[in-house]
C-alpha cells in the first residue's frame, strides 16, 4: 500500500516549488489555478508559510514571492554539502594539481560553497568560497545548466571568468533539490580529455555521498 501523505503539506511544498521557478512571483488566483484548488485554500496555505517567512506578499502588486526563510534553510544545507564534497575535492586537487570546487545554483548565479587548493604546486588559482558569477559564464555554471537538461558530460571553458584561466566542470546529478557542479580551475590551459573524466567521476562520487 502507498504510504499515507499529508495533502496540506504537499500543497504547501508545491506552492514553494512554483514560486521558486517564477522570478516575478504569482498572484493568489494564479496559485489557485496551478494547484487546482480554491482561493480560500491558497490563503490558508500562504498564512502558514508567511508565519515561517517562507513566502512574502508584496503590498505594491499583491504578488507572492519566495521569502527570506528559504535562504536561511538553504544556508543550513551548505555545511552538509561541504562535508560530503571536501574529501572528494581534496583528492581531485592533489591528483590534477589544480584548484577544485563545488558550486551550487543560487537564483541566476553560480555560488562556490567548497574550495580545495593543491598542496604541492608552486602556483594555482586562489578561488574564494562565496565567489559568484552568472550561470551562463564559466564551466561551473554551464555544467549546472547542462545538469538541468539531464546531461552528464563535462563542460570546458577558457578565459570566461579570468583572463588566462581555464576550467572543467561536471554536474552533480540524481540528488533531490540540489543543483550543483564539481569543477577545477587552472592558470594554464587544461586538457579536457584528461581532466574531464576525473571531474565527472568526482561529481558522481559526491552525488553518491549525498544520496
Amino acid at each position: 500500500m502507498p504510504a499515507e501523505t499529508s495533502q496540506t503539506l504537499d500543497r504547501g511544498l508545491r506552492v514553494l516549488e512554483l514560486l521558486a521557478h517564477t522570478t516575478g512571483g504569482l498572484t493568489v488566483t494564479e496559485l489557485a489555478q496551478h494547484l487546482g484548488v480554491g482561493r480560500a485554500v491558497v490563503y490558508r496555505l500562504l498564512a502558514t508559510l508567511e508565519e515561517h517567512s517562507l513566502v512574502r506578499r508584496s503590498t505594491a502588486d499583491a504578488r507572492i514571492r519566495i521569502g527570506l526563510g528559504i535562504l536561511q534553510l538553504a544556508h543550513r544545507v551548505q555545511p552538509m554539502l561541504r562535508a560530503a564534497a571536501l574529501p572528494v575535492l581534496r583528492r581531485l586537487a592533489e591528483e590534477l594539481g589544480v584548484t577544485a570546487h563545488l558550486t551550487i545554483a543560487e537564483g541566476s548565479e553560480a555560488l562556490a560553497v567548497a574550495v580545495v587548493e593543491p598542496s604541492w604546486t608552486d602556483y594555482h588559482v586562489a578561488y574564494r568560497i562565496g565567489s559568484r558569477h552568472p550561470l551562463e559564464r564559466g564551466a561551473a555554471g554551464r555544467a549546472i545548466l547542462a545538469g538541468r537538461r539531464g546531461e552528464s558530460s563535462y563542460v570546458f571553458s577558457s578565459g570566461e571568468l579570468y583572463s588566462g584561466a581555464s576550467g572543467v566542470a561536471a554536474p552533480v546529478l540524481g540528488v533531490a533539490a540540489v543543483e550543483a557542479s564539481v569543477g577545477v580551475v587552472a592558470l594554464a590551459q587544461l586538457d579536457p580529455a584528461v581532466a574531464g573524466p576525473q571531474v565527472r567521476d568526482a561529481a558522481n562520487a559526491i552525488a553518491a555521498a549525498l544520496r
